[in-house]
């Protein structure tokens, strides 16, 4: 029971909301557009199945990778890896298994989504090696986790549409925005090992600036998303209630004042794909 605590803690399994509401949004969105009211039971057991071994997954390859920059590093010197209370080969099993469910769970959808579940594998993989390399790591996060509602889509279709591509853009702008402002405690860190990344390349007043740009572009695409879609009132009402939590995100973290940067970054950002995902429902179901 210590090492599965211990494995909960190291993969964050209380932030699995984050990802979780934009891939359910991508499939009612998809039913709906198809002429369904919802996904199938079967349906929405798989798609959950498929979100939460590729999100574990991903965050078990970024703490085995990062492990000996988070050991270096003293705010996450007490992390599950960098401590190494848990052993590499078993959170390597880890990984291996959750992909495996991740094949599993695509079969189950539609050949089109087990056709690409190894590109979603190299995105998730890859990403934990972006700061060594491009300060848009960032983004490139935020599209690795985009591409949940995007599959979501296409496991309730079972076609490559476009649509989806525009809710993929404002998943990858959210997250790039909280990520850049998170990234802020890192600065001088990030500089004496050469890791790239908004802030370290553009300081504390450019790094936030870029979260602003991304998310205001998080909140454009979501309107572009109403648009292409034909949503209605309920829909934009939530879109802006996103946007208010977003502009008080950045009112309460400043250059020179980071102090609430863990809130802005985690405890209110639950909320945008919760009411988002929430809102829409209303629309399409009224």
């Amino acid at each position: 029971m210590n090492k599965l605590k211990e494995f909960l803690d190291m993969v964050d399994i209380e932030h699995a909301l984050f990802g979780l509401p934009f891939a359910y949004l991508g499939a009612f969105l998809a039913a709906w557009y198809l002429g369904d009211s919802s996904p199938t039971v079967g349906q929405f057991w798989w798609i959950t199945l498929a979100m939460v071994s590729a999100r574990t997954a991903a965050l078990c390859l970024n703490r085995l990778i990062d492990r000996h920059y988070d050991r270096a590093n003293a705010r996450t010197a007490n992390w599950v890896m960098a401590e190494g209370r848990l052993p590499v080969a078993g959170v390597w099993s880890a990984v291996v298994g959750c992909f495996i469910l991740l094949f599993i769970s695509a079969s189950q959808l539609n050949s089109l989504c087990l056709k690409l579940a190894p590109l979603a594998v190299v995105f998730l993989w890859l990403y934990s090696y972006t700061k060594r390399f491009t300060w848009w790591c960032h983004l490139i996060l935020g599209l690795a986790i985009g591409i949940g509602p995007v599959g979501s889509w296409i496991a309730i279709s079972g076609t490559f549409d476009w649509q989806p591509l525009i809710i993929g853009l404002v998943v990858a702008c959210w997250i790039a925005g909280f990520d850049a402002m998170y990234a802020c405690q890192d600065i001088e860190f990030d500089r004496k090992q050469g890791l790239k990344s908004i802030p370290a390349r553009f300081g504390e007043t450019g790094a936030l600036a870029f979260s602003a740009g991304f998310h205001f572009f998080t909140v454009v695409f979501l309107t572009v998303t109403g648009l292409i879609l034909n949503l209605g009132i309920y829909y934009y009402l939530g879109v802006c209630l996103a946007a208010v939590i977003l502009v008080y995100e950045h009112a309460i973290v400043r250059p020179g004042d980071l102090s609430r940067v863990n809130f802005a970054s985690f405890k209110i950002n639950h909320y945008v794909g919760l009411i988002i995902f929430i809102m829409t429902l209303i629309d399409i179901w009224r």
